[in-house]
């Protein structure tokens, strides 16, 4: 099989809630302590993101996950979020151990924030932009 449309060999693409103000919050992280240029953005109210959801099997509403593609394979929730940071440059990268905690902790501990997130961060009325740290990083951009 073939990486999906947009996606070309050896890139990630993490796709975020783009109106979840700490969704969003996490992804100016990403990219404000830079995250290396093979990982790419896609929120999933864009076509983009939308398709890449369908790829990997999900429904493209009422998405309270993120998810990580890299190439035929892809994680959800707290796994996701341990991959991504295993990404990352040091002393960020440490934090990628935790992904060893049983998926039934650490998925439980994502899914209390997940569900509360609006409530406890707020939201935007619509797909907030984040400025980019490169032409490209952004799959709607």
């Amino acid at each position: 099989m073939t990486n999906p449309a947009g996606i070309n060999p050896g890139e990630q693409v993490v796709l975020y809630d783009g109106v979840c103000k700490l969704c969003n919050a996490w992804v100016m992280f990403l990219l404000l302590h830079r995250i290396p240029r093979h990982v790419r953005f896609a929120a999933v109210q864009s076509e983009q993101g939308k398709a890449l959801l369908g790829f990997v099997g999900l429904p493209d509403e009422d998405i309270r996950t993120i998810v990580l593609i890299d190439g035929q394979n892809h994680w959800l929730r707290a796994q996701a979020i341990f991959r991504i940071m295993q990404c990352m440059p040091w002393p960020w990268r440490v934090l990628s151990v935790v992904r060893f905690m049983p998926d039934v902790i650490s998925n439980y501990c994502y899914d209390r924030i997940a569900l509360n997130r609006y409530r406890l961060f707020g939201r935007y009325d619509n797909h907030y932009p984040i400025k980019s740290d490169y032409h490209g990083r952004f799959l709607d951009q």
